[in-house]
């Protein structure tokens, strides 16, 4: 295990009229780490037909690729497990394979679907291809070794479509999709944030109404990236000493989330809480500073909005130009665990907060660990690394 990971974030548009997506991505990572299979499938058709078939086709070859099987016996299995399209008399989707093993080496297998844009350093590289018939289909594969921060973006083509017929001629063209991401490209964006920031200026083009399925997806080679988070008191209130030196002792960023807990951190770092009376959201409590600590906010109000963050953000991130720029709690902490963190490890205090048994706060310790709870499988769902401390 290296100190490299793989961030990935993907997002889709409906077609105009339809109410399910006929593309689909398909993630699956191998229990030790050491191997990842991103597949992205695009079902023939829209609506309903084109869903299942993209489903069967990602969950199918991700499962095999994943179980290192032939890429013959993938593509096989495809065909005769899928049903025929009566129209074009096709048996399966198209597709992209992304496989990643160690985050050492990438290899990327390509059919029908546009194929993989590689930034690294920012700019468009091409990387070798090969390619071979194989139940009558042209497959391209590629195989070559990775760099720190490569990024790649996967699409449907329903990204080279957008635009045709309204903003554009000839539809938004692959070389124009480089243009775009090369321009908007920084390093602190997330896997996530690229698929948003790009799936976005698609349904710019499209003026509001997809003509077709449109999926894009991302996958970063980042360095591992820790950030830690406490919240609330220990129920024993000899355990702040051990709370506080187990949390401070952890690499990585630190919030704080609490009014108790952020006065017990000040005391343990013999510094000064200092709080801030600006209010960057009327819903959401000031942020305060404290010298070793990076973050400093309330505790439940705040971390409740950053769940319904992490919801949207699970979603169709609709929420991310609100949480990516602003400046309150729920925001700040938002951009530090789902754009910077890779793994986070959570500190919950135990502790009844004597303020929450107030009957008109709709606030209780139940409520409390289970906003932890939700959030957590949340950012696991992210890909996030997450190990929960409880005190």
């Amino acid at each position: 295990m290296n100190s490299l990971c793989s961030d990935v974030g993907y997002s889709s548009l409906i077609k105009y009229g339809e109410e399910i997506c006929g593309d689909r991505v398909e993630v699956v990572e191998s229990p030790d780490g050491d191997s990842l299979v991103v597949v992205l499938a695009d079902g023939l058709g829209s609506g309903v037909k084109a869903n299942i078939l993209s489903s069967l086709t990602a969950k199918i070859i991700s499962t095999m690729v994943d179980q290192k099987m032939p890429l013959e016996e993938c593509v096989q299995a495809i065909a005769a497990t899928l049903p025929v399209c009566s129209v074009r008399g096709i048996a399966y989707s198209t597709f992209t394979i992304i496989h990643i093993t160690d985050n050492r080496q990438a290899e990327i297998i390509q059919y029908d679907n546009p194929h993989v844009i590689l930034l690294r350093d920012g700019k468009s590289v091409s990387y070798p291809q090969t390619s071979e018939t194989i139940d009558g289909k042209l497959i391209y594969k590629s195989k070559f070794p990775l760099q720190e921060n490569d990024t790649f973006i996967a699409i449907s083509d329903g990204v080279i479509h957008a635009g045709v017929g309204t903003s554009l001629n000839f539809g938004w063209q692959r070389s124009d999709v480089i243009d775009f991401l090369e321009r908007l490209y920084k390093t602190k964006y997330s896997a996530k944030a690229l698929a948003t920031i790009l799936l976005e200026q698609c349904q710019v083009l499209y003026d509001g109404k997809p003509g077709d399925d449109t999926t894009v997806c991302a996958l970063r080679i980042r360095r591992r990236n820790p950030v830690n988070l406490m919240l609330g008191p220990p129920r024993n209130p000899e355990d702040v000493d051990r709370m506080m030196s187990l949390f401070f002792s952890r690499e990585g960023k630190h919030i704080v989330c609490g009014g108790t807990t952020s006065t017990l951190a000040a005391q343990y770092l013999g510094k000064e809480l200092v709080a801030n009376l600006t209010y960057h959201d009327p819903e959401i409590p000031p942020t305060a500073t404290i010298e070793g600590v990076d973050l400093v906010t309330e505790g439940v109000i705040t971390i409740n909005r950053v769940l319904e963050y992490s919801r949207d953000y699970l979603a169709e991130n609709s929420s991310y130009t609100d949480w990516s720029r602003n400046k309150d709690g729920a925001s700040c902490i938002a951009r530090m665990l789902f754009e910077e963190a890779t793994d986070i490890n959570f500190y919950v205090g135990r502790a009844i907060n004597p303020a929450h048994q107030n009957p008109n706060l709709p606030i209780g310790f139940s409520i409390k660990m289970q906003l932890v709870e939700e959030l957590c499988q949340s950012l696991r769902q992210m890909g996030k690394r997450v190990k929960v401390s409880y005190f």
